[in-house]
């Protein structure tokens, strides 16, 4: 099962990230786990110091832009 983690404080850039996820999920008809990610201190764990972020798995692929549900549907392919 795939970990999609949304890196964000909840602002519109980072709902919107989490709707294409979650678009580009079930158009690939994973099963997934979707974590929202909220906390600064936590984030930046991550490496991540721009938001909104994206890790698949634990890895940050994007950080600093909304991905569109066909550009997340590639990492999780």
């Amino acid at each position: 099962m795939k970990k999609i983690q949304i890196l964000g404080t909840g602002c519109p850039k980072c709902n919107q990230l989490t709707a294409n996820a979650r678009e580009a999920a079930a158009s690939l008809g994973l099963d997934c786990e979707l974590e929202k990610i909220t906390g600064i201190n936590e984030i930046m764990t991550f490496g991540v110091m721009t938001t909104p972020g994206l890790a698949i798995d634990g890895q940050v692929v994007s950080q600093g832009k909304v991905l569109t549900a066909a550009q997340i549907s590639e990492f999780l392919k």
